[in-house]
């Protein structure tokens, strides 16, 4: 780049000092020229006079050219210099430009893309403070991911609604000048001069960046002078968010099931085998609650699957709110649920088992027909010994609790001693 820029001023030094070597071989050529047909007629005493006259004009004429053209040639050459200028400037956004697309290609959260834009924001508009801003999970809100430099008076909010924003109403830049009378947004508190910014990339809104003038007097020419720069770093900025966005649908989708937004068997497995390895070294009980509703098949055949689908999302939430949030809830596969419940014993699954079993079946009135679950239960170390033997054991439980006619809660017989835990049906609580 050094190399380039030297090669470039050699360049425009040279122009110059050619057409400086042009105006001068003018002048002589008109000299020249002035001198020939002058130098005849001056041998004739009559013309003596008028020829000096003439002559005279002459320089005065060509002496005057020679300025106006000297003017010109360092116009000119002012110009080149200042197109330069520009081009180098124009040269070094686009490599900063560059250097941040392939720095936001290696990050992998909103922290390390904020960070990103935030020291190229920096080098490219030194003085100017900015905000990033970027769409929650429910995507109602816009939370405050990173905000520097911002001019003092400037008061940058924790979270937006984007209601209250122009700039992601209209889907282009806003500029916010109270000074000069322009519409600003309602999340717009103060006199100091703004441009907002807003992400999109896959016909989606990812974000918003927020650039402050540092000052609040003469500042909308400045602001309109770097909207492109700014419309050129949140494009960039905005296919990092989509793609973190992506990344973490997929590592969501990879672990939790997307009808109840429950985690999968896979962590299941997982998370079971962490839990009865921690509750072996300290000798907490590690409890099993296996679930499965009653009738769900009877239950799409009369009133569709969109209405099993509800019913399983709902069931799912009841599950989650009745429980801790150490536990792991799990959709084991179909209309079986399972719950991991560390540090509790056998009674307290029982009891915590038969709260689950009431709000499954209070849905019963919201949605207009019969909701139900059975529930079978195995722990660590009551009734199994390992992870590998303890949900076989609660899916036996749960299996006595369906012969027993279903709605109700069973676990498997305590262990006695070291002997291999037996599967046979100790309690039961029916409605």
């Amino acid at each position: 780049m050094a190399d380039r820029e030297t090669s470039d001023k050699r360049q425009l030094t040279d122009d110059g000092k050619a057409l400086e070597k042009v105006h001068v071989a003018t002048l002589v050529a008109h000299a020249l020229v002035l001198c020939t047909v002058v130098l005849p007629m001056v041998v004739a005493d009559r013309y003596h006079d008028l020829l000096a006259i003439a002559a005279a004009c002459c320089m005065v004429a060509l002496f005057a050219l020679q300025i106006v053209l000297k003017r010109a040639a360092e116009s000119v050459r002012n110009r080149n210099l200042a197109n330069f200028l520009v081009t180098r400037d124009s040269r070094e956004q686009i490599q900063e430009l560059f250097a941040m697309t392939d720095m936001l290609q290696a990050a992998e959260t909103y922290e390390d893309a904020g960070a990103v834009l935030m020291a190229t924001a920096r080098r490219l508009l030194p003085g100017y403070g900015a905000a990033l801003f970027v769409f929650n999970n429910s995507r109602d809100r816009l939370d405050l991911a990173r905000a520097w430099d911002m001019p003092e008076g400037y008061r940058v909010p924790e979270m937006l609604s984007p209601s209250n924003c122009w700039a992601l109403k209209r889907g282009k830049p806003h500029i916010n000048s109270p000074a000069v009378g322009t519409l600003c947004c309602a999340h717009h508190p103060s006199e100091i001069a703004t441009v907002e910014m807003p992400m999109m990339a896959c016909g989606q809104l990812h974000g918003l960046l927020i650039i402050a003038h540092p000052d609040t007097q003469d500042a909308y020419e400045d602001i309109l002078e770097i909207r492109r720069l700014g419309r050129a770093l949140a494009d960039s900025m905005s296919l990092a968010l989509s793609n973190i966005a992506l990344r973490e649908k997929l590592r969501t989708q990879s672990l939790r099931d997307p009808l109840t937004g429950l985690y999968n068997r896979r962590y299941m497995e997982d998370a079971l085998e962490r839990f009865v390895s921690l509750g072996s070294r300290t000798g907490a009980s590690t409890a099993v609650v296996m679930l499965d509703l009653d009738n769900f098949k009877k239950l799409n055949d009369e009133h569709g699957h969109a209405k099993g689908d509800a019913v399983l999302r709902d069931v799912a939430a009841q599950i989650v709110g009745c429980l801790r949030p150490t536990d792991v809830v799990c959709r084991y596969g179909g209309e079986e649920l399972v719950a991991i419940l560390p540090d509790c014993s056998l009674e307290d699954a029982m009891d915590k088992a038969e709260i689950l079993r009431q709000r499954i079946e209070s849905l019963s009135a919201s949605h207009e027909c019969a909701i139900s679950a059975s529930l079978g239960i195995a722990t660590i170390p009551e009734t199994a010994t390992s992870a590998t033997d303890i949900v076989p054991i609660a899916d036996a439980a749960l299996y006595a609790a369906k012969k027993a006619g279903k709605n109700c809660v069973i676990s498997a017989e305590k262990r006695a001693g070291r002997e291999a835990p037996r599967l046979a049906t100790i309690k039961s609580r029916q409605n």
